[in-house]
C-alpha cells in the first residue's frame, strides 16, 4: 500500500536529518564545486543552478549540504542523520555502505546506457542498497530489468536551472536563417540507438544546402580516440567546412540562428536533457530528435519533430519557409512551456529528490 506523507510529516522527516551529502557525476565538482556558481567553468550556462538552489533551500531549514567528499575528508566527521546522494559514482558509496557513514537514499542516473553501460549493468545492485533510483524511464526501455528491484526505480526530469525565458537573449530580432548545431566529438561506447552518427549525417546532409554551422569541442582533432569511428571518417571534410570551433556558452551562439539541431544522443523513452530547454530559453526553434514519448513530457507547439521528414533536405525546405508568425507563435509557446506545471517536473527535479 503507498503511503502518502502529510505536510507535517514531511516536515519531521526534513528535521530528523543534519546533512545531505551529494556524490557528483565527476570529481572535478568535488569540494562542493557543485555549487560554486562563481566558476565560470563549471557553472558554464548556469548548469549548477539547481543544486545550487537545494543547497539555499535546505541550508535555510538548518540542514547542511556537502559534496560526499566531505566524509572522507574529515576523520572527525559527524555522521548522525546523513543522508547520501550519488549522481552517478559507482565506487563510493560500497564504503559509505561498509563504514555506516550515511544512509543511501539515492542514485541517479544521468546519462543514457550508450554512455554510462556501467550505470545499468550496476542497477540490481543499486536498487539492493539504495532507497530509490532514478531513471528516465522506469520500463526498462533501453536497458535491461533482469534482477532488477523495479519498485525502486523513479522516473527522472533532468534539472534544468530556469523557469523563464532569458532576455536579452530571447528578444534578439538579429538573427540568421541557418541551423547551428552545439556538440562535441564523441564516439559512444555502444551503438544500439546511437544518435551521434544521425546528427553527423544530418550535419554533413545540411552542408551541401549551406545552411549549418557546428560548434564543440574535439572535431578538429582527427587523431583522438572520439575520431576513430566509420562516421566520423565519412564525414570529416563536411564536417571540417561548417566547423566554427569550440563554444564557450551556447546562450551566447544560440541567440544568433533561428533554428538549432536538437538530438539527443540516443533516442530511449524518457530520455529528455538540457539541449531542447537551451534553445526554448533563447527563443531558438529545436529541430528535435530524441524521446519518442517526447510530447509526453514538452508540448508538440515548442519544436520541430524530425522525425515526420524522410531527408534532411525536405525538412530545411519545410522550416525555411515557415512564416514569421509560425515562428513567433513557437517561441511564446516555449515561453509558457517554461513557466507551465509541465516543466516544473524538470525545474524541481533535484529538490524533489532530496526531499524524498
Amino acid at each position: 500500500m503507498k503511503i502518502f506523507l502529510t505536510a507535517n510529516d514531511q516536515q519531521m522527516k526534513e528535521d530528523a536529518r543534519n546533512e545531505i551529502l551529494i556524490a557528483p557525476s565527476y570529481r572535478h565538482f568535488n569540494s562542493d564545486g557543485l555549487f560554486d556558481l562563481s566558476n565560470p567553468v563549471l557553472n558554464r550556462d548556469g548548469q549548477l543552478l539547481p543544486f545550487h538552489r537545494l543547497r539555499e533551500h535546505m541550508m535555510s531549514k538548518g540542514i547542511n549540504v556537502h559534496t560526499a567528499d566531505y566524509l572522507f575528508k574529515d576523520s572527525g566527521h559527524n555522521t548522525q542523520n546523513c543522508d547520501y546522494y550519488s549522481l552517478g559514482l559507482l565506487d563510493d558509496f560500497e564504503r559509505v555502505l561498509l563504514e555506516g557513514h550515511a544512509r543511501l537514499v539515492a542514485f541517479i542516473i544521468m546519462e543514457p546506457p550508450i554512455v554510462a553501460p556501467h550505470l545499468y549493468k550496476a542497477l540490481p545492485r543499486l536498487t539492493t542498497v539504495f532507497d530509490r533510483v532514478y531513471v528516465h524511464n522506469i520500463n526498462g526501455d533501453g536497458y535491461s530489468l533482469e534482477g532488477v528491484d523495479a519498485n525502486k526505480l523513479n522516473r527522472f526530469y533532468w534539472p534544468i536551472p530556469h523557469d523563464d525565458v532569458l532576455e536579452p537573449y530571447w528578444s534578439n530580432n538579429s538573427r540568421m536563417k541557418r541551423v547551428v548545431v552545439i556538440n562535441g566529438s564523441h564516439n559512444p561506447l555502444g551503438r544500439s540507438r546511437e544518435q551521434y552518427s544521425l546528427r553527423i549525417k544530418a550535419m554533413a546532409e545540411l552542408s551541401k544546402v549551406g545552411i549549418v554551422d557546428l560548434y564543440g569541442m574535439g572535431w578538429e582533432r582527427w587523431w583522438s580516440r572520439k575520431a576513430m569511428w566509420l562516421p566520423y571518417w565519412l564525414n570529416r571534410r563536411a564536417i571540417m567546412s561548417i566547423y566554427k570551433g569550440k563554444c564557450e556558452s551556447k546562450f551566447e551562439i544560440l541567440q544568433h540562428y533561428e533554428f538549432c539541431l536538437c538530438f539527443e544522443n540516443m533516442w530511449m523513452d524518457g530520455y529528455i536533457t538540457e539541449k531542447i530547454f537551451d534553445c526554448l530559453y533563447v527563443g531558438t526553434i529545436p529541430l528535435y530528435m530524441g524521446a519518442p514519448d517526447i510530447v509526453d513530457y514538452i508540448p508538440e507547439d515548442v519544436f520541430v519533430d524530425c522525425r515526420k521528414y524522410s531527408t534532411w533536405k525536405e525538412m530545411w525546405e519545410d522550416v525555411v519557409s515557415m512564416p514569421p508568425d509560425r515562428i513567433e507563435a513557437m517561441r511564446k509557446a516555449g515561453c509558457s512551456f517554461l513557466k507551465s506545471d509541465m516543466a516544473k517536473n524538470f525545474y524541481d527535479s533535484i529538490e524533489h529528490i532530496c526531499k524524498g
